[in-house]
């Protein structure tokens, strides 16, 4: 038996408790004014959602006439409330029993404790949910499932139509109130991508799936079929113990940008040294090197395909120098430069670590252990005085982000200069 649990509204949420407001109540936003009406809504309040307003609106796409407050987002007080509630399930629950999926949401495996508690899972819900209540002001709802995947879906469709906010699903409650729940994009794991390609198969629920020929489904998704074939029929063989034993078989660093204006080729290429800068850093931090690069542009003119792909490298590397030749080379020979930039995607791929650098005859060793002495203290430096103690007169340019960024957090304000 599974909980899937959602914290409402979480950075709403946290703003309103930490104004002694009510979330379900006051109505509050949480965006960057600082951006203009454009900025985006990380998260409105319960009340809010009430009045029929989106979240994920735009500021400027919020009713003239309703009065809310306006909450500049604070990562990490939004990542020490989730740090503490995650502390009070480790009150009732053990840590290997629990896989925490983003900030305000995680998975627990409570198959062990009803007996313990002589509780049933709703009981054991209500417990937890009114723990974290109690202690931080935060409200949740919850699913409650037999695998990870019922407990998902009963979260996300099933607990928006009860009066408690707590859905139920087994397999046979599954197949009676989801097998022709519609839209199936509502269904975890299921965007308009497949939904559009199941569409044009005549199949627009997981009823529609658990019906239709496997051998079809394998042509049109490939391996991926498995997975929604086994979904369809309310079937999830991964537990919480698989998710902590699973280790990845290769190793990547990506760093993603979307920057508030347009930007011309060469402009965007600095931020392209800036990104390289701290994935470099973080390679030498690991003592990682790689062998293979991906670049992806996107431009502001939405009709302008991507420019992207990926450059296997004749030898591996953590050297920022030889890193940045090899990123210049292919950001030129891919990039539209009649158009304007908007987002920016950096990957380092197949890391391994450095002790299978080969040194060759054309190598400056001198060199390369001087650029990595130097690497190393910068480090230290910025381990021990944040990211901005140390900086290079690139990031003093007008178009540079890297002293802006370094105050974020997930690409949003940490809240430290709150």
């Amino acid at each position: 038996m599974y909980l899937c649990i959602d914290l409402k509204s979480f950075f709403a949420s946290v703003e309103a408790v930490e104004r002694g407001l009510d979330p379900m109540t006051e109505n509050l936003i949480v965006a960057d004014s600082r951006r203009g009406e454009g900025a985006i809504c990380l998260a409105i309040t319960p009340a809010m959602k009430k009045l029929g307003i989106k979240n994920r609106c735009r500021v400027f796409e919020i009713p003239k006439d309703v009065d809310y407050v306006v909450a500049i987002p604070r990562m990490k007080l939004y990542m020490e409330y989730s740090a503490k509630i995650y502390s009070i399930y480790l009150k009732y629950v053990s840590p290997e029993d629990i896989h925490v999926y983003s900030i305000d949401e995680c998975f627990i495996d409570i198959t062990n404790y009803l007996k313990i508690y002589s509780l049933t899972a709703k009981e054991f819900a209500k417990m937890l949910i009114s723990a974290v209540f109690n202690e931080t002001g935060i409200s949740a709802t919850c699913g409650i499932g037999t695998n990870l995947f019922l407990a998902k879906v009963a979260l996300d469709v099933s607990a928006k139509n009860v009066p408690d906010k707590m859905g139920f699903l087994d397999e046979t409650e599954f197949k009676r109130t989801i097998w022709h729940h519609r839209p199936i994009t509502d269904i975890w794991n299921i965007g308009r991508g497949i939904a559009n390609r199941l569409a044009e198969m005549g199949i627009y629920d997981l009823y529609g799936v658990a019906h239709a020929s496997e051998e079809r489904l394998y042509k049109e998704f490939g391996i991926n079929a498995e997975l929604l074939i086994d979904h369809a029929k309310g079937i999830e063989p991964c537990t919480i113990s698989d998710i902590h034993a699973y280790s990845s078989k290769s190793t990547s660093l990506s760093n993603v940008q979307i920057v508030f204006e347009d930007y011309s080729t060469d402009d965007a290429f600095l931020i392209i040294k800036e990104m390289l800068d701290v994935l470099t850093l973080e390679l030498i931090d690991k003592h990682l090197v790689t062998n293979c690069i991906a670049l992806s542009i996107g431009y502001s003119d939405k009709l302008i395909p991507s420019s992207s792909g990926m450059m296997t490298l004749g030898e591996y590397t953590n050297s920022y120098k030889k890193l940045l030749g090899y990123f210049k080379d292919y950001f030129y020979k891919i990039v539209n430069k009649k158009a304007m930039i908007r987002k920016i995607n950096l990957g380092l791929n197949n890391l391994v670590s450095e002790d299978h650098v080969v040194l060759d005859l054309f190598t400056d060793v001198v060199a390369e252990k001087r650029e990595r002495a130097v690497r190393e203290t910068i480090v230290n430096i910025k381990k021990k005085y944040g990211k901005n103690s140390i900086l290079k007169a690139m990031d003093f340019q007008e178009k540079a982000t890297a002293r802006q960024r370094n105050t974020m957090i997930g690409g949003h304000n940490g809240g430290e200069d709150e």
